[in-house]
């Protein structure tokens, strides 16, 4: 059919299908931009976790045995309280028969509430030095701890030995668990304690900066007096044993409420309270240790009333905490709105704010506006991490297992379906459909602007070992089809012209006009082999069957697209279509290569328009109606596949969203009963399972891979992966003998599972955010080049 060129100066109004088009492509950017948005959310969450575990970013290393020179001496030889004031190193010890308890590493869900348990029994408070990423995902934890009345520091973020660290990486440490307490507690903290540090002696050439440095951000650094080395779960006496201090001395004693099995601990504890309040022993926090040596230094200068026993808050000018000695603009994170000053003076407990009560939490400040809001953001940032990933790895376990036992089942289904439809000979003798078809049948051609390869077709047909009748359906062409098909002077060919109504359309308008009562559908694009024809119709000498699947392949398959497709068609949708055939749920019936009993078709209502699934709906609705459908391998058609990714986008993103517009519009089919409940309970699942949701998580395996392989364990996670691949292998190597095709094609397959399954992923994803925000598109067209012909060989 000629077109017309418009006139001089004027533009040519866009016709119905360049107008959809241009709607949909309008509409697939902003989806496009919201599935990447919705990957890269889930990227960061897990980055995210494998932070928090210390999988991204972890140093474990740990200096030992370094100079201690440049260190000053009266530091090696000081308390264990290190405080900086005006810039000058300052170190406290704790007063006699007096005990401070802390606890490094915490909090954890299982052990820090045993020690609070006790701590609250024995009403003594502690001082509990908190990994930062530990607070972010315990929160609720920190805010018991806090509100019993007991003392938090910083033990980092994510426990790394600081020495090795620059300042950035320092600062970071200290600002990150600063916002996790302010999220967890509403609180922040002066008291610092360094992963791996001991007594002060022990500080060394290396760690001796970064404390000046805590000294000059404003913190106090504490050390330890006794260890109790309960980490080495020595038993319950020992860790009590080492833990008491030697005559009457007061002390910073240490002890861990995670990294591992702490019962002993717990045991300890308890026995530990009350030994040494039987000996006149107080128990107190770091905070209350310094608040009784101001008040002690106040009383003994004859200053008290003015320095500290007034206002309770242990922070006299000379000994304050370190926050009395650092200016407004060194305080950590929300230090300002607690109170500090510049002149050196901490005000009083009383000003700290929730959780902060008296001298025992007298290093604790409110935590307020960006660091409070900040914090929060953290925590719940966590809590999803923390709940996501788990989920997400139980659940791709899940779904491995399931894609592995679709694959056993694929095999052993393809392998019967193969040996019973080429059985030569056996109980059951040769199989066949029963007897030979060989009435006239009727091929419908729906084609659209396909002036490239509307010849080849019609003179493959022309080949045809069957006697047919073609009608070519032209839908609104704007080339010259109709008049390439008519000029090839075939008697058995009618052209129908019909105005651009999609393909639906085109082959309701093709199964009107046929004069036989098999119909066989095609696409323009595709060309059969001489007995394919014959082949696809036999199975109709079964009455029950109303619909056959054909064997399409992809002809050009020269190029590298065109050779993923065709390892795709002969694995995923050949050998898919052995196994749905054994099991009487065939899903589709491609457009490429189908048969039907004309009756059939029009009992079910014709090609939908109401999915862009035609073939997927027209075969649901058969298995509802009561039709079986099954798969014809012998019958072979060799198709063009798409030659650019662009189009390969296309089509794939056209088949994806219509397979879901079909499965939602027969769901009834779930409660039905017979043949159409078989295929809701059967069909539907297995579809919904294995062509929807686990194409959609398979990124996730691919990312978790990936993140496994930069950050956890590279030869494992490569091993995973290789032994995933070699399982796929085997699948297609079977699929392709059994299609008996060429097996170099299979070394593509590796690059094919790097590069273009993740694309048909993406794709798959389009879809379904389509689905979900209620987008709809309309048939479209590919280009085309004509270049697929019978293979030679076939005759």
């Amino acid at each position: 059919m000629a077109t017309k060129t418009p006139a001089r100066g004027r533009r040519r109004a866009p016709s119905k299908m360049e107008r959809a088009a241009g709607k949909a492509a309008a509409l697939q950017k902003p989806r496009v931009i919201l599935a990447l948005l919705l990957l890269l959310a889930l990227i960061c969450v897990m980055l995210l976790d494998g932070y928090l575990r210390s999988e991204i970013g972890n140093d474990a290393r740990v200096r030992d045995g370094a100079a201690y020179d440049k260190v000053p001496e009266k530091i090696l030889d000081g308390g264990p309280i290190l405080s900086f004031v005006n810039g000058a190193a300052k170190t406290q010890s704790v007063p006699k028969k007096t005990i401070v308890l802390t606890f490094d590493d915490g909090p954890t869900a299982n052990w820090t509430p045993e020690v609070l348990k006790v701590l609250e029994e024995n009403d003594v408070e502690a001082t509990f030095f908190m990994v930062g990423s530990m607070v972010s995902r315990y929160p609720g934890v920190v805010k018991t701890l806090v509100d019993q009345g007991n003392e938090v520091g910083i033990h980092t973020f994510t426990h790394v030995d600081l020495s090795y660290q620059s300042t950035a990486r320092l600062q970071r440490e200290l600002k990150q668990t600063q916002l996790a307490l302010a999220g967890a507690a509403g609180v922040t903290t002066t008291l610092f304690r360094a992963p791996y540090s001991s007594e002060i002696s022990a500080v060394d050439n290396y760690s001796w900066p970064v404390y000046k440095e805590l000294g000059s951000l404003g913190y106090t650094s504490v050390f330890v007096d006794t260890d109790s080395d309960d980490w080495k779960k020595p038993g319950v006496s020992k860790i009590v044993q080492w833990a008491t201090p030697k005559k009457n001395q007061g002390a910073i004693v240490l002890l861990h409420d995670a990294g591992g099995d702490r019962s002993q601990t717990v045991e300890a504890l308890g026995a530990y309270i009350k030994k040494m309040k039987a000996k006149g022993y107080t128990f107190t926090t770091v905070s209350g240790a310094q608040a009784k040596l101001n008040r002690s230094a106040a009383q003994a200068s004859g200053t008290g009333s003015a320095n500290g026993s007034a206002t309770g808050s242990g922070n006299g000018s000379a000994t304050g905490s370190a926050t009395g000695s650092a200016t407004g603009s060194n305080l950590p994170p929300g230090q300002q709105a607690g109170g500090g000053q510049a002149n050196g003076q901490q005000a009083g407990p009383g000003s700290a704010g929730a959780g902060a009560s008296g001298a025992a939490q007298a290093a604790q400040r409110k935590a307020t506006g960006a660091t409070l809001y900040e914090g929060k953001a953290l925590v719940y940032a966590v809590a999803v991490a923390e709940w996501v990933v788990p989920a997400l790895s139980w659940f791709l376990v899940v779904v491995g297992v399931a894609v592995m036992g679709r694959f056993g089942m694929m095999l052993i289904l393809a392998r019967r379906h193969y040996r019973q439809r080429n059985r030569s000979r056996g109980p059951g003798g040769k199989f066949s459909w029963g007897p030979t078809v060989t009435r006239p049948v009727t091929v419908i051609v729906p084609a659209y602007n396909e002036k490239e390869c509307i010849a080849n077709t019609l003179k493959s047909l022309a080949k045809s070992t069957h006697p047919i009748e073609i009608i070519v359906v032209d839908d609104g062409s704007e080339d010259n089809t109709s008049e390439i098909a008519e000029s090839l002077g075939m008697p058995n060919v009618r052209v129908i012209r019909q105005e651009n109504a999609g393909k639906p359309a085109a082959l309701n308008n093709g199964v009107r006009n046929a004069s036989y009562d098999i119909v066989v559908m095609m696409d323009g694009d595709t060309v059969f082999e001489p007995d394919a024809v014959h082949q696809l119709v036999q199975p109709f000498a079964d009455p029950e069957i109303g619909a056959v699947a054909g064997n399409a392949k992809v002809g050009n398959r020269a190029t590298m697209i065109g050779a993923w497709q065709h390892i795709e068609y002969v694995m995923g949708f050949n050998l898919d279509r052995r196994m749905y055939d054994l099991l009487r749920c065939m899903p589709t019936i491609p457009g490429a290569i189908g048969a039907f009993r004309r009756d059939a078709v029009l009992e079910v209502g014709g090609m939908s328009e109401d999915t862009l699934a035609e073939d997927t709906d027209i075969t649901i609705a058969m298995h509802r109606a009561g039709w079986r459908v099954v798969y014809q391998e012998h019958a072979r058609a060799w198709t063009e596949a798409p030659g650019s990714l662009k189009q390969l986008w296309s089509q794939r993103y056209r088949w994806s969203y219509g397979t879901m517009q079909a499965l939602w519009k027969h769901r009834k089919s779930l409660t039905d009963k017979g043949p159409s409940g078989r295929f809701g309970r059967v069909g539907m699942p297995l579809v919904v399972l294995f062509q929807i949701v686990t194409p959609v998580f398979a990124p996730l395996i691919d990312v978790f891979t990936l993140y496994s392989m930069i950050f956890v364990d590279f030869q494992a996670a490569l091993l995973a992966w290789l032994a995933v691949l070699a399982v796929q292998l085997i699948c297609a190597a079977y699929a392709f003998r059994l299609d008996r095709e060429k097996y170099r094609y299979l070394a593509m397959l590796p690059l094919q599972q790097l590069a273009y399954r993740q694309m048909m992923y993406l794709v798959l994803i389009h879809s379904c955010v389509t689905a979900l925000t209620g987008g709809r598109l309309r048939w479209q067209k590919l280009k085309r080049t004509g270049e697929v012909g019978t293979p030679a060989g076939v005759s």
